[in-house]
């Protein structure tokens, strides 16, 4: 038995997550760790809600709220949602927690100790009126280059040109819309990841067998332009983690808080500490899963993330882990997503263009929206989400090939053999036949899932149903039934068999229907299926199962455009 470590990237605090978020992180981390489960492996699935920093101010302030119970009322919508969708972490924590707060003033304690750390002097926006400094973000004007007036401090949104807060034309205060601003000096630290350079490019090149993704990613940031670049790791603003070193004060930054890009992947160690308290456990509980000196060089360690958050996971994060001097585990393979796009265009939180999580569960059921996301997951290219092809992927392959089989076999059973597994006939060369190209299948089956290949994986998951469909439709129960019962029986005793196996291999994809097609085999054993033999024997003759009512619903033409119409404008 293996021990497994899955974290995937935090989501942002500011709002409800759209399908694109879902499928470049916590929905394939959710598949993956659901597998290794499934294969007896000991899992540790970590994710929390990512709250710190300036866009969790500005969406506290558009709410009318204070910045703390906005954060908490938004931790459990988003906790909610992720139960809906039934993503299966051991533990949903959040960047504010104490435990976030102590680790990450433990880390930058350790990293100034180590001569990693710099205080610099810079020139930042200070607002007179709100009698603060004001992160790029709380800045808003004219960009220069096209002219739009909602351009922020860090970059227009019209013409997605990079910018400075010095940039903008007719600057003003996003908190109070004062224009009397003015230019002062403020000292803020530094993470000298330069000086960490020659190490964080040997360990990159030591993985060999990730995505080319997500190297070309880290290996772009390591070398082009300038190179590798320290960082600013500190933020005047009210809401964060304060600045210290450990536990000691650090003279000259009181009032700053650290950068939420430098707490938020430590709150995936602090998310484990977090489980521990939650079930009553010592640290020893969770060091074993992060401190190489206490057990976790026995961890195999996956992140899953969207393409845009590489650069911190291989860069930034590790020169924090690197850095520190101690014995904390790296991640051993990094699966990175590139964008899902939305039917012509681009998901978009601020316009509410595409459909967000909720959205989503009040149409259909969670398994209908995992099947799409993950069979057509944004692994080596951006993909599109329309619905036309929506509609077709949950009609053909959920309802047509997997929902046709199993309502096809109990219902053909229990009307014309009865309500338990039917004894008599033996298993001809079809079946001998149909037990190997199963067994076959399965075995690639699980070299996808344990490379992380989603697609294809879901590909080989539908072709295991399509395998079923086509055994039935050769075998002919119902005309066997007429002339060679017996012969009707032996084919209905292994495809009831195969309903229970078809339960166990779709759980970690569409694990709703997967308890239905269990329940319905009166069955609660989810052993996987490395003696597939033995598995198409385990339901015996004489032993209960029941119909089960319709798997997955067709998507009618009227839903569809009802839907596309509904979801290509702006969230009301």
């Amino acid at each position: 038995m293996a021990r497994i470590l899955i974290t995937s990237a935090i989501p942002y605090i500011n709002g409800i997550k759209h399908l694109g978020n879902l499928v470049g992180s916590q929905l394939p981390a959710d598949l993956f760790a659901r597998y290794m489960r499934a294969r007896g492996h000991e899992v540790m699935f970590i994710c929390a809600t990512d709250e710190h920093g300036t866009p969790a101010e500005l969406a506290a302030a558009k709410a009318g709220k204070p910045v703390e119970a906005y954060c908490a009322e938004m931790h459990q919508v988003q906790a909610d949602l992720a139960k809906g969708f039934r993503l299966s972490f051991d533990h949903f924590g959040r960047s504010s927690s104490q435990r976030n707060h102590r680790l990450t003033q433990h880390f930058a304690g350790k990293l100034a100790e180590n001569g990693l750390i710099a205080e610099v002097s810079e020139k930042q926006v200070f607002s007179i009126d709100d009698n603060r400094f004001l992160p790029d973000r709380y800045i808003t004007g004219t960009c220069p280059n096209c002219g739009y007036e909602a351009a922020r401090g860090d970059q227009c949104e019209n013409c997605t040109k990079q910018l400075d807060p010095t940039d903008l034309i007719n600057p003003r205060s996003s908190i109070s819309g004062s224009t009397n601003l003015e230019v002062r000096e403020t000292k803020h630290l530094y993470l000298r990841q330069r000086a960490l350079r020659d190490k964080l490019e040997a360990w990159i090149d030591s993985k060999t067998d990730w995505p080319i993704l997500t190297t070309s990613i880290a290996k772009k940031w390591l070398n082009d332009g300038d190179g590798l670049q320290d960082r600013g790791i500190t933020r005047d603003l009210y809401w964060g983690i304060p600045v210290k070193k450990g536990s000691e004060d650090w003279p000259g930054m009181e009032g700053k808080v650290f950068y939420v890009w430098f707490d938020a992947p430590i709150e995936y160690i602090a998310g484990t500490a977090e489980w521990a308290d939650a079930n009553g456990l010592d640290d020893a509980a969770w060091e074993r899963w992060w401190r190489t000196d206490k057990g976790a060089e026995d961890v195999t360690y996956y992140q899953f993330m969207g393409k845009d958050n590489v650069p911190f996971h291989t860069l930034s994060f590790p020169a924090t882990i690197l850095g520190s001097g101690e014995p904390w585990k790296l991640v051993d393979y990094l699966k990175s997503f590139n964008y899902l796009n939305y039917d012509g265009g681009q998901f978009s939180t601020s316009q509410g263009r595409g459909v967000f999580m909720d959205q989503a569960l009040s149409i259909l059921p969670a398994d209908y929206w995992r099947w799409w996301l993950l069979s057509h997951a944004p692994e080596n290219s951006d993909s599109e989400f329309t619905w036309e092809n929506f509609q077709a992927s949950v009609n053909k392959d959920l309802a047509d090939v997997l929902g046709n089989f199993v309502s096809r076999v109990t219902k053909f059973a229990k009307s014309k053999l009865g309500e338990t597994v039917p004894a008599g006939g033996d298993f001809t060369p079809s079946e001998t036949a149909l037990i190997a190209d199963l067994g076959a299948r399965i075995r690639d089956y699980e070299t996808l899932m344990a490379q992380m290949e989603v697609r294809k994986a879901a590909a080989e998951l539908r072709a295991i149903w399509v395998i079923g469909n086509e055994y039935l439709q050769a075998a002919a129960p119902w005309s066997a039934v007429k002339t060679d019962p017996a012969r009707a029986e032996a084919i209905v005793r292994l495809s009831l068999n195969l309903i229970r196996v078809y339960a166990i291999l779709s759980r970690p994809f569409i694990p709703d229907a997967a308890a239905t097609m269990m329940q319905a085999m009166g069955s609660d054993d989810w052993t996987w299926p490395e003696d597939v033999p033995a598995a198409l024997r385990a339901l015996p003759a004489g032993h209960d199962f029941t119909v089960p009512e319709n798997l997955f619903r067709k998507i009618t033409d009227e839903e569809r455009a009802d839907w596309q119409q509904k979801f290509s404008g702006v969230r009301t």
